[in-house]
């Protein structure tokens, strides 16, 4: 992941990204938490098809989306692949490698898992992607009205994400310039890299600190703050609400029609 994902993109001029932040993340709340609470892979389709005819309609390329995700994608094959050796075998043998198989059940709780993971990606980078920080800082104390300084901080801390990547690639390249991790095995870059953490998190604690004293020499939860933008709500804040809560209803209400809704519980 590069910090691309955390800068200015093309997402936020979108018609999504317009949206009010304190609704784009209710609305992504609520989608994976949809996906979060069942487990048969119809109701995850439904959900995750749904959500890309949503995002398509709304401006966004979800095929786009998720490509440039593409570390991710690849955990999410090989978790279901995990899931389909793992899981309790029911039904027929699809494939057999003689220390352990898959069946029809095994593969269904495999591409549940995947189908699921999807659902829950897309909307959360959605949200990512079109949301500016100070925006959703704005909507979180004003709207939700959540107390200033735990705000404040949530909204510094993001936006120092993009920084530590920057800074892991210059403390990368400054290794690489004196000779260190060069003609390494795997050991040695493991070293290698372990020491590269360690400065990173020096170098974060170092900048917290002076983040936290700069913030309390400016007054910083010392008394009520004021806010120099009111978030803005319209129409298509309402639109985008009632489209998730359609989404969700749709997947269920067929998924329980067809009698394959299953909750995690179940």
């Amino acid at each position: 992941m590069n910090t691309d994902f955390f800068g200015p993109s093309a997402e936020r001029n979108s018609w999504f990204g317009g949206l009010n932040a304190g609704v784009k993340l209710v609305v992504a709340g609520v989608l994976v938490l949809a996906a979060i609470l069942i487990q048969d892979p119809v109701t995850a389709a439904i959900i995750f098809g749904l959500e890309l005819l949503g995002f398509i309609a709304v401006g966004f390329r979800p095929v786009n989306l998720l490509a440039r995700s593409w570390p991710i994608l690849i955990a999410v094959l090989t978790t279901g692949w995990s899931v389909a050796i793992l899981v309790n075998k029911t039904g027929a043998v699809l494939l057999d490698f003689g220390l352990n198989t898959i069946t029809e059940g095994s593969l269904a709780a495999a591409f549940s898992m995947m189908i699921r993971s999807l659902a829950m990606i897309l909307p959360t980078f959605a949200f990512v992607l079109s949301t500016d920080p100070t925006d959703l800082g704005d909507s979180l104390a004003q709207t939700f009205h959540l107390p200033a300084c735990f705000v404040l901080a949530a909204l510094a801390a993001l936006r120092l994400v993009g920084i530590l990547f920057g800074e892991w690639n210059t403390l990368g390249q400054a290794r690489r310039a004196r000779g260190l991790g060069a003609g390494q095995g795997p050991l040695g870059r493991i070293k290698t890299g372990a020491g590269q953490a360690f400065a990173l998190m020096v170098q974060a604690i170092r900048r917290g600190s002076r983040l936290a004293v700069t913030m309390e020499a400016r007054g910083f939860g010392t008394g009520k703050c004021s806010w120099a933008r009111v978030p803005a709500y319209s129409r298509r804040d309402a639109y985008v609400a009632v489209a998730a809560a359609v989404i969700v209803a749709c997947a269920y209400g067929v998924s329980l029609g067809l009698g394959t809704l299953r909750f995690l519980w179940q």
